[in-house]
């Protein structure tokens, strides 16, 4: 082997990732349903395969992918997060040579189908585009580390959202308006402060008072709606100690009609998604 001095491996892991998941749990009065998108990241003593092309210390890919289906039969989560604890138990078990297992899943949305106004016991619809996520993160002896959150959460109001007083320049072009369609698409990441949580009911908490507020607050800006939706998930769902929340515009432009002889009581527009205005905070509690 040619040696380089002056070189270091200063970091790496590896895993699979895109492992897709659906189970079907079968009960008397129905079934549930679940697909999930499962990515494995691992840390550890790696390093002759990198240096010296020993795989001795090498959990094949491959193996990890069928450990994901495996850990899934024998499993009685009901949630992302227990799910994902024990398939990071499971190969730090096995596994000494592992310091750290990360497992990062997203959730697509499955809705029953209602015949008859009755939610079908064993039919089902995609829902919307919006994901859920979790990271669960251990190292050997230590505790979890859990983030969870939602991606592509569109939502859009047409009432109750201005944007005025802004810094105008040479450059300014965007006129001032009292009222204006807010569409974005919000994706959240917020931080447990336990990782032993009814961690489905405290989700749906902070979505619904997330969506709650975002329909009533009166907005004069994206950045104010944001923190307002960040401010009630933490008032009102005490078992998260943080929230991080990216909310892109979706931008509604108004036509004008009066090359047409028509007027445009803000009725009619065009919907766009670039370039699109984008704004993050994370917000947490005072410490």
């Amino acid at each position: 082997m040619t040696k380089h001095t002056g070189i270091e491996l200063a970091e790496n892991r590896y895993g699979k990732s895109r492992v897709r998941l659906m189970k079907v749990t079968r009960h008397g009065h129905g079934h549930d349903l679940r697909e999930w998108t499962v990515q494995i990241l691992l840390k550890g003593d790696f390093d002759s395969a990198h240096l010296e092309g020993d795989n001795s210390k090498i959990l094949p890919t491959d193996t990890m992918k069928n450990t994901v289906y495996s850990i899934a039969r024998t499993s009685t989560a009901t949630t992302m997060e227990g799910y994902a604890k024990e398939l990071t138990d499971f190969l730090l078990s096995r596994n000494p040579q592992v310091s750290s297992a990360s497992i990062h899943i997203e959730s697509t949305l499955w809705k029953r189908l209602e015949i008859d106004s009755e939610p079908h016991p064993s039919a089902f619809m995609r829902g919307s585009n919006e994901r859920q996520t979790t990271t669960v993160e251990r190292t050997q002896g230590n505790a979890f580390h859990i983030l969870s959150g939602l991606d592509d959460l569109v939502i859009l109001k047409t009432a109750n959202s201005s944007f005025e007083g802004y810094i105008k320049d040479s450059l300014t072009t965007l006129p001032e308006t009292k009222d204006r369609l807010f569409g974005t698409a919000v994706s959240a990441e917020w931080r447990y402060t336990s990782s032993d949580l009814d961690f489905d009911a405290v989700r749906t908490a902070i979505r619904e008072t997330m969506l709650s507020t975002f329909a009533d607050h009166e907005s004069k800006s994206v950045q104010q709606t944001l923190y307002a939706m960040a401010q009630s998930a933490l008032e009102d769902v005490p078992q998260i100690d943080e929230i991080k929340l990216t909310m892109p515009n979706k931008h509604c432009l108004l036509v004008d009609l009066s090359r047409f002889g028509q007027d445009n009581p803000n009725e009619i527009f065009v919907p766009t998604d670039e370039p699109a205005g984008y704004i993050e905070a994370r917000i947490r509690r005072k410490s």
